[in-house]
């Protein structure tokens, strides 16, 4: 499997990179109802048993920041804003698959 790499403001995170709830907010600039109604989307799903032990990967960090360029930009409502991540990253995947043939 190869490994991921994600680039936020300027810092690459690789897939082992995990993030509280508190360091998510802080890193995407939102608030803690915010990500509260991307999880309910299904925008990002956070991993850990309780709101307390929440930890995010560097894909939700990136899912967070596009979601709110798209809102910002475009004004893309959260459930648009979840197909559109979820037709980013296959066409992400099928470039990827086109360029190993």
């Amino acid at each position: 499997m190869t490994q991921q790499h994600v680039y936020i403001q300027g810092t690459i995170l690789n897939e082992e990179t995990r993030c509280s709830l508190a360091d998510l907010c802080a890193l995407c600039g939102v608030s803690t109802e915010i990500i509260n109604e991307m999880i309910d989307e299904g925008i990002i799903t956070p991993e850990g048993p309780s709101i307390r032990e929440w930890c995010f990967t560097a894909v939700a960090i990136k899912r967070v920041q596009t979601t709110m360029r798209l809102q910002r930009d475009l004004r893309i409502n959260l459930p648009g804003c979840a197909l559109a991540l979820d037709l980013l990253e296959e066409l992400e995947e099928l470039r990827h698959l086109s360029r190993r043939r």
